[in-house]
């Protein structure tokens, strides 16, 4: 057992303990352990590394046309309160050269997901990303989200969303790439 675990798992403890349970009772006495377990795989973005994702899948092609893998599940936690959001990331790009494997795609999505996050940012970092390691004519992520932060807590809105959008060259240049993306993820 690491430090990390042992940390997570005594925290979770004073935690169950705080708020008035018996982190002894039948139900509770593993919860330590299977938070602990959840929290590593919630925040493995940290650890992972854009190289190991990527693993060389970065292809000199001369392919000028709209790429776009959409409905992308993410799962996130709301740095604010340390509360899930979820929903569909979609992306796309111009290629200017290059392509990158389309599974990479949903990988760069859920490396930046598994941190605890903002939805604002994690749009923006998914771009960057895009952006920065393929050079491309332009980038565009839409990500819709779900957050229980806003469904289960404060204005209790069960059925809201939100969407964030990050647009980079051709796609913030010209309203024609944007509404051609937008109509495709809108399909």
């Amino acid at each position: 057992m690491t430090n990390k675990t042992e940390q997570l798992e005594s925290l979770t403890k004073s935690l169950i303990e705080s708020i008035g349970e018996d982190p002894k009772r039948e139900g509770l006495v593993k919860t330590p352990q299977r938070v602990a377990k959840a929290w590593a795989h919630f925040s493995k973005g940290y650890g992972t590394k854009l190289e190991d994702v990527i693993n060389g899948a970065i292809f000199n092609e001369d392919c000028s046309d709209m790429v776009v893998v959409r409905d992308i599940e993410f799962f996130s936690m709301c740095e604010h309160h340390m509360i899930p959001f979820f929903g569909r990331a979609h992306v796309g790009y111009l290629p200017n050269g290059k392509l990158i494997g389309l599974s990479k795609i949903p990988r760069i999505v859920d490396m930046f997901s598994r941190r605890l996050q903002v939805q604002e940012r994690l749009t923006h970092q998914v771009a960057d990303t895009l952006n920065e390691i393929l050079d491309p004519i332009g980038v565009a992520v839409v990500i819709e989200g779900r957050h229980l932060c806003m469904q289960m807590r404060g204005v209790e809105k069960q059925n809201s969303f939100a969407s964030t959008s990050a647009m980079l060259g051709q796609f913030r240049k010209s309203s024609e790439t944007r509404a051609e993306f937008l109509s495709i993820i809108n399909k």
